[in-house]
């Protein structure tokens, strides 16, 4: 270690991979606003915050070519304990942020939806932390998919969902794993809830039920406009991969509504 430098704590390193989670690989730099904001709750510099992203992207599984690691130790523990708690360290990562920005969690969440009206206490808390949740999950794959539609190419946030491969419902301890999702535009985000199409786990062609192909429907037209022509296109993948869709999750859609 330099002199003048100091050792990170896993505080700190787990308000970086909340960080690392929530920007485009391209944006993992030090003239980026959200490093340089970061690096001043940490009182760091921002080459020393890019560079911790970097070492978290040698580390990041969903990435096929990271690089070489200069990680340490603690580094690769406290990677791991957020690859293998995403609802948990998520959480946790969100409250040492509201903590460092001397805020509340329930301030973090406005800007996702106002908390309706509801007494304080067991029930408000519950629901302030399912909403923090939620933005995390969808900051992280909007970054993954750079606020793109994954089926029509769409760049239009406030139209665009984050939606779960295996929902929320159905898959606990994935609930905010980025490889869970998909982002989506509201109308094919619901389709494929319907399992009107899905996904093929092996190379990511997208499969549109047999169904709404039939020329013969009355909708065929309407049908075959917003989604029958999307049969056969490869999905739209992140960039760079990161946080590439987990094909065992797709796997557990096809075979929900394909049977194979």
């Amino acid at each position: 270690m330099k002199p003048g430098q100091r050792l990170w704590t896993r505080d700190e390193l787990l308000l970086a991979i909340n960080l690392y989670c929530k920007l485009t690989f391209g944006q993992m730099h030090s003239r980026n606003l959200a490093i340089v904001e970061l690096a001043g709750l940490l009182n760091r510099t921002p080459s020393s915050i890019a560079l911790k992203l970097v070492n978290f992207a040698s580390l990041d599984p969903s990435l096929t070519q990271a690089g070489m690691s200069n990680a340490s130790q603690l580094d690769r523990q406290v990677w791991s304990e957020f690859y293998a708690d995403w609802s948990g360290k998520a959480y946790e990562s969100e409250k040492l942020l509201a903590e460092a920005q001397h805020t509340t969690l329930e301030e973090l969440v406005v800007e996702y939806e106002p908390l309706p009206p509801v007494p304080a206490g067991k029930v408000k808390e519950q629901l302030v932390k399912v909403r923090v949740n939620q933005q995390f999950f969808r900051k992280a794959i909007m970054a993954a998919y750079n606020n793109t539609c994954c089926i029509t190419g769409l760049q239009q946030p406030a139209l665009l969902v984050a939606g779960h491969i295996k929902p929320w419902s159905e898959d606990e301890a994935n609930r905010l794993n980025p490889r869970n999702g998909l982002a989506l535009n509201a109308l094919h985000d619901r389709a494929f809830e319907l399992g009107l199409f899905t996904i093929r786990p092996d190379d990511y062609v997208i499969e549109v039920t047999p169904a709404l192909r039939n020329p013969k429907r009355p909708d065929a037209d309407a049908a075959g406009a917003l989604l029958g022509r999307f049969h056969g296109q490869g999905l739209r993948l992140p960039a760079r991969q990161r946080f590439l869709p987990d094909p065992m999750f797709l796997a557990w859609h096809r075979a929900k509504w394909l049977g194979k």
